[in-house]
């Protein structure tokens, strides 16, 4: 059975959330004419050198400036993640390997390319989905308690 903890259940800034997130892509594609993929954008600015990164770059920096932005804001809400290094470290290289195979991430097919109308992004996002969903249900359910 699946529960809500409603003291931490927080639709409105979620909402918000991903009004900002749409908007910033939608804003990236209007004005500079780039898919807001995080996986694209960092890999040109590793590959490519000297060319035109200075959008890359920013929006790198207000990615990584974010939590910071916050803190204006609020407090940092406690992050807690219950697996060791080496779990960690397998999934970062599992989530890079699949983003390679799949021609982008999560960000780039599942906000971009969907609302572009993208069957390319329709398929990859349904896969990433399904995938997330089959862990889940193997690690919690098969394996048990994770």
């Amino acid at each position: 059975m699946i529960t809500i903890d409603w003291t931490t259940f927080t639709p409105w800034t979620a909402l918000a959330g991903g009004l900002v997130i749409g908007v910033a892509a939608a804003l990236l594609i209007l004005l500079n004419g780039r898919v807001a993929g995080i996986s694209g954008i960092l890999a040109g600015i590793l590959t490519r050198p000297n060319q035109t990164n200075g959008w890359r770059l920013a929006f790198i920096v207000g990615l990584l400036s974010a939590p910071f932005a916050w803190l204006l804001l609020a407090e940092i809400p406690e992050i807690r993640i219950d697996a060791e290094y080496p779990m960690l470290i397998v999934a970062g290289l599992l989530v890079g390997l699949g983003t390679r195979y799949g021609s982008g991430c999560t960000s780039g097919h599942g906000v971009c390319g969907i609302s572009r109308l993208s069957p390319r992004s329709l398929v990859a996002t349904l896969c990433f989905m399904t995938a997330g969903f089959v862990t889940v249900y193997v690690l919690r359910h098969l394996i048990g308690g994770v």
